[in-house]
């Protein structure tokens, strides 16, 4: 019987094990994930406890067109009752409490900014035309500075378009014109966030258990603590047969033997490795070396084209890096005076950006509670900064080099709560921030062949999948992408007749088109 070898335990992997189950007809017990870490879950992580305050790194948002992560969650159960698929519980979850965002920027005044304008120039609006139509070989290597004027990078939409998807002016016009297409459909309701579909409580807790339960009960192995070091390949000039996977666990040196039938699925690369933690009174400490996931890349691109460059995206920190923090609070005046200031109860608000801060600062309050077994009277708020290494306004040093306290008092100052509530929120909260050297390496400038397809040319038995392996279309940083990477690596390796479902095109739509080109020119 073939077996199934998965390196890593992310969406990307967790979704792979599914689908073979599900579509390819597997058992269980054939199929075997191996992770570094000892937790499963990959960057859909979420921790800490409410005395030491909560950690999650990250929040990711779904909309309607995530095809394939629907399709993949429907046969999934949720934890708090088995008769709903985790699906339904999103689902249901946005027509009870969609975001209805009024402030989704502030300004240096901490007044609301009237976003019903997206502030575009008549040339902003040629140049952002342009992007949408210019063909993608045409912006290979380009960032997305080479295709706006300095004007646009300081428009309500640059504002809201590079917080909510975490985009820098120097990140990749590619990348930045697949996310237009990809999300053309939103525009109209772009301010108000109405369009994004969250998670009942954070992603793990939604998401990687739901799944990892699911997988557990039909016999899948998780190895924790285990490191994939290499990948040995059949004898033969740029043979696409893996036949010996090499790995590290315990001190000690493996080596497993690969059939051809058997299958290799590796998450090449990851956008949240090296993350540091700080505290509520320390900074995060300076990152710790690379993972397995960007040096097995390495080490099999080497001499081998077809397996992309990830030199591209791991070798330039400063422009892919930012830090989130995550506050836990034991009293509700926090949350109950952002509701007051955005006119939405605690988790309809959306996100909230301030425009004057050089950190460029956006904080968002979902609902609560944000984690399962939450205790009554605790809450749980996020935020994070995409300028990390700038010094702050209130604080004098780079949010790089700040406690969650200092974090916090930064927040409080873009604000301008008075000095009672501040002290109160400050009593009772603590905060933890962790850097992310990597987080947005996937949007980094690069050139077309950079990523390998989710299938090689000539591979037999090995494909990539998550945030590093190429879709034509679909966009990176998203729950979606790395799961139709999984979904296609596993319909292709297995020549299924069923394939993942066509990437949503709204930009083909002419009544989608019309409502966006009329957004974009409200005064």
């Amino acid at each position: 019987m073939a077996k199934a070898y998965l390196v890593g335990s992310g969406i990307a992997a967790l979704a792979a094990a599914t689908f073979l189950i599900r579509e390819g007809g597997f058992e269980g017990a054939d199929i075997h994930l191996f992770e570094e870490q000892r937790a499963v879950g990959g960057s859909l992580d979420a921790g800490g406890t409410p005395d030491d305050g909560y950690t999650m790194r990250g929040g990711r948002m779904f909309e309607a067109e995530f095809r394939c992560t629907y399709d993949l969650l429907s046969g999934i159960p949720t934890l708090d009752d088995p008769s709903v698929s985790v699906t339904e519980e999103i689902l249901s979850g946005h027509e009870e409490f969609a975001w209805d965002d009024i402030a989704r920027l502030v300004d240096g005044d901490g007044k609301i900014v009237d976003t019903a304008s997206m502030g575009f120039s008549e040339r902003d609006r040629l140049d952002l035309v342009r992007c949408l139509v210019t063909p993608e070989a045409h912006l290979d290597a380009m960032r997305i500075t080479d295709c706006f004027g300095e004007h646009f990078f300081t428009t309500n939409f640059w504002f809201m378009w590079c917080t909510t998807f975490a985009f820098q002016p120097w990140h990749s016009a590619i990348e930045f014109r697949r996310y237009l297409r990809r999300f053309i459909h939103l525009f109209p309701g772009f301010a108000s966030m109405s369009g994004i579909h969250r998670t009942r409580y954070n992603q793990y807790d939604s998401i990687v258990r739901p799944l990892t339960a699911w997988l557990r009960d039909r016999g899948v192995t998780v190895h924790t603590g285990t490191r994939v070091t290499d990948l040995g390949f059949a004898p033969g000039q740029h043979s696409g047969t893996v036949d010996t996977l090499h790995l590290y666990r315990n001190g000690r040196d493996e080596k497993i033997a690969v059939a051809p039938e058997d299958l290799v699925l590796v998450t090449n690369g990851s956008m949240t490795d090296a993350s540091s933690l700080g505290s509520h009174t320390s900074a995060p400490p300076p990152p710790g070396p690379r993972s397995a996931a960007w040096l097995l890349w390495h080490r099999i691109a080497r001499g081998r084209e077809e397996f992309g460059n990830p030199a591209a995206f791991d070798k330039h920190v400063k422009e892919s890096r930012w830090e989130s923090f995550t506050v836990t609070a034991k009293d509700p005046v926090f949350l109950d005076a952002l509701a007051e200031l955005d006119g939405r109860e605690t988790g309809r608000g959306g996100l909230m950006t301030f425009t004057a801060s050089s950190w460029l600062l956006t904080i968002v309050a979902n609902r609560q509670p944000v984690y399962r077994g939450q205790p009554e009277g605790v809450s749980v708020w996020w935020g994070y900064g995409l300028f990390p290494g700038r010094a702050g306004d209130h604080t004098a040093k780079p949010m790089t080099m700040c406690s969650g306290r200092e974090i916090l008092e930064e927040v409080l100052h873009h604000l301008h709560f008075d000095e009672e509530l501040s002290a109160r929120v400050l009593e009772t909260s603590t905060v933890v921030p962790c850097v992310m050297p990597y987080i947005t390496s996937q949007f980094l400038v690069r050139r077309r062949e950079d990523r390998p397809a989710v299938v090689p040319a000539g591979s037999v038995n090995l494909a990539f999948i998550g945030q590093f392996a190429e879709v034509p279309d679909d966009v990176v940083f998203t729950v979606e992408y790395s799961v139709r990477t999984a979904w296609t690596a596993v319909a292709r390796l297995l020549h299924l007749d069923r394939q993942p479902p066509a990437v949503y095109k709204g930009h083909h739509d002419p009544h989608v088109l019309a409502a966006a080109l009329e957004t974009m020119h409200r005064h």
